[in-house]
C-alpha cells in the first residue's frame, strides 16, 4: 500500500474516449485519482459528476483528474454518456491498480464479506510522488477538498 511522499505506483490503462492513460506521462503535472467502486451507483455517480464539473477548474490550477474502477471501458462509456461527465474514466478490469494502490479491500456491508473498491484519491505531486491520500471518501464536499489540496502544492 503506497504512502504519502512515495513515488506513485506507475500504470498504463484504456481510458474513455478511446485513449490509454500512463501515469508516468503525466509528471510535471499534479494528478489526482479518483478510486471509485463502479458505475452507475448513487455515490460513484455524485462523486464522478462533482469531478466533471470541477474539472474545468483543476485544469485552470494545473492538475489532471482520472476516474478509477475495475468496471470494463464499454459500461465507462455508457456511464459518461448517460451523465455527460466530463472526467476521464480508466478500466482496472484486470485490478492490478487497485491492489498496487491498497484500494481492493474486504468490505462488509449487511453482515455480508466481499471484495470492492474502497472510495479513495491520491493526489500525486508533478514529481510522480503520492501527495495526499484521502481514504474512505464521503462524496460531500470531496471535490473542494481535493481542489484545495491542489492549489496547495
Amino acid at each position: 500500500m503506497p504512502e504519502t511522499g512515495e513515488n506513485a505506483p506507475d500504470f498504463t490503462l484504456p481510458s474513455t474516449g478511446g485513449d490509454y492513460v500512463t501515469l508516468s506521462a503525466q509528471q510535471g503535472t499534479p494528478t489526482v485519482l479518483f478510486f471509485y467502486p463502479r458505475d452507475d451507483t448513487p455515490g460513484c455517480t455524485k462523486e464522478s459528476i462533482g469531478f466533471s464539473e470541477a474539472l474545468g477548474t483543476f485544469e485552470e490550477a494545473g492538475a489532471k483528474v482520472f476516474g478509477i474502477s475495475r468496471d470494463t471501458i464499454d459500461k465507462h462509456e455508457k456511464f459518461t454518456a448517460k451523465h455527460d461527465l466530463t472526467v476521464p474514466l480508466l478500466s482496472d478490469d484486470e485490478g492490478s491498480v487497485t491492489e498496487d494502490y491498497g484500494v481492493w479491500v474486504e468490505k462488509n456491508m449487511y453482515g455480508k464479506k466481499s471484495m470492492g473498491i474502497e472510495r479513495a484519491t491520491f493526489l500525486i505531486d508533478k514529481d510522480g510522488k503520492i501527495a495526499r491520500i484521502w481514504r474512505k471518501v464521503k462524496v460531500p464536499g470531496h471535490v473542494e477538498e481535493v481542489l484545495q489540496a491542489v492549489r496547495a502544492l
